[in-house]
């Protein structure tokens, strides 16, 4: 049957989880630079109330037994890509390999296909992030290609790996 897991808004009380599964070096190494590291408590509050009034609501937390214990989300882009999505996740350290991210992926995809009408979900992983490679994998997403060289992380330079989901795959 697999975890118990849902995705729902985010709210107030999410802050100080957030802020504790967040304020981890292991999490943001696989996270983008704007994620402030170390993460505070006010940066859990900002980032919840400057989500508050997304409508329709794009950025959810994972909840695993109605625990919170990460963050997906929706990135919708706009004018000729405007049915077309980025996804981005992150899953607490101790929720680990315990098919979380996952089941969020599938839940979030689903959202994003049949009541925001997309046509293609994409992700951008880093090379090291095999785990990551492997949950959207599972969820039925391809690889599109390799974006060689194309970020930088901790001063290293890394290739990207661009997954995609279409609707009707």
């Amino acid at each position: 049957m697999g975890p118990m897991v849902e995705i729902r808004p985010l709210i107030k009380s999410d802050a100080s989880r957030l802020a504790e599964l967040a304020n981890n070096k292991n999490i943001w190494d696989n996270l983008r630079d704007y994620i402030p590291y170390p993460y505070r408590i006010e940066d859990a509050h900002e980032f919840i109330k400057s989500k508050e009034s997304e409508r329709p609501t794009l950025t959810f937390g994972i909840t695993h037994s109605s625990e919170f214990c990460g963050i997906i989300g929706l990135n919708a882009n706009t004018d000729v890509h405007r049915l077309t999505a980025e996804m981005g996740y992150w899953v607490g350290e101790p929720f680990w390999k315990k098919g979380i991210t996952t089941k969020a992926i599938a839940l979030v995809s689903d959202y994003g296909f049949k009541k925001l009408g997309l046509e293609r979900i994409y992700a951008s992983v880093f090379d090291f992030n095999i785990p990551s490679m492997r949950v959207l994998e599972k969820n039925g997403f391809n690889k599109e290609g390799v974006l060689r060289n194309s970020v930088i992380k901790n001063g290293t330079i890394h290739d990207q790996h661009l997954y995609a989901k279409l609707k009707n795959e």
